[in-house]
């Protein structure tokens, strides 16, 4: 069974910059780091700020999905229609 922490690559990557985002704020209001003008301004760092942690959102997402997943896996799982049962699952009914 796979890990529920694995994510794919693209959620890894788009993580990775929303992370990457949200420091350079933090660097930038704080006066660690001296960016160029357009992105220096406190509205600059507040725009990164919103970016990066939507950027995030997809990995959160994808992590209480598959925790869900192995939690309560009839929440996540689609019904059968009678339609799309088996021959053995039709022949194991006991509503016959």
């Amino acid at each position: 069974m796979r890990s529920p922490a694995v994510l794919p690559k693209s959620v890894l990557v788009i993580e990775i910059v929303g992370i990457v985002l949200l420091t350079l704020a933090w660097l930038s209001l704080n006066q660690y780091l001296q960016l160029p003008a357009p992105f220096a301004s406190p509205t600059a760092a507040l725009i990164m700020i919103f970016a990066g942690v939507l950027l995030m959102i997809p990995a959160a997402i994808a992590l209480v999905w598959r925790m869900a997943k192995i939690v309560a896996p009839q929440l996540t799982e689609s019904k059968k229609t009678p339609s799309s049962l088996s021959d053995r699952e039709k022949r194991d009914d006991a509503d016959h």
